[in-house]
């Protein structure tokens, strides 16, 4: 999970929307007012939405966010994590504390876990595999 989650209030205007995406590396805040989350607002969103001619020069993050939010609990495991990507189909989650924003996870911070496991899980058989030379077992074995 990164934390802290970038936030943003509901009337940033999307080019400082955009502006802060490209600061910090990232494809989609969050949208938080008093504390609370409001919406998430994507890349996507600022590409598709955004562009919309109804959009215009003053048009803010709350008019092209997604109010509804896929979240997860910060004290629900990786795999109820897993779970609500699988189903929702989302890439990015909110972690709540409560109603409060306590980071995001993303399906590459996943990605990075599961790396992770295979990693541990192999690195023993790896480790045995390079001890032993290259090339054909010798004769008689």
């Amino acid at each position: 999970m990164s934390a802290p989650a970038v936030c943003v209030p509901p009337g940033t205007s999307l080019a400082e929307a955009a502006r802060r995406m490209d600061r910090e590396g990232i494809g989609s805040l969050l949208v938080v007012e008093d504390g609370v989350l409001r919406g998430i607002v994507t890349d996507r969103d600022l590409a598709v939405r955004g562009l919309d001619a109804g959009a215009g020069r003053g048009a803010r993050v709350d008019a092209v966010m997604s109010p509804h939010v896929v979240s997860v609990a910060a004290a629900d495991d990786v795999h109820a994590a897993y779970r609500l990507f699988r189903r929702s189909g989302v890439r990015r989650l909110p972690v709540l504390d409560g109603d409060r924003v306590a980071g995001m996870l993303t399906v590459d911070d996943l990605l990075l876990d599961v790396f992770q496991r295979l990693a541990d899980l192999l690195g023993p058989v790896a480790w045995s595999v390079l001890e032993e030379p290259p090339g054909p077992p010798p004769a008689g074995l």
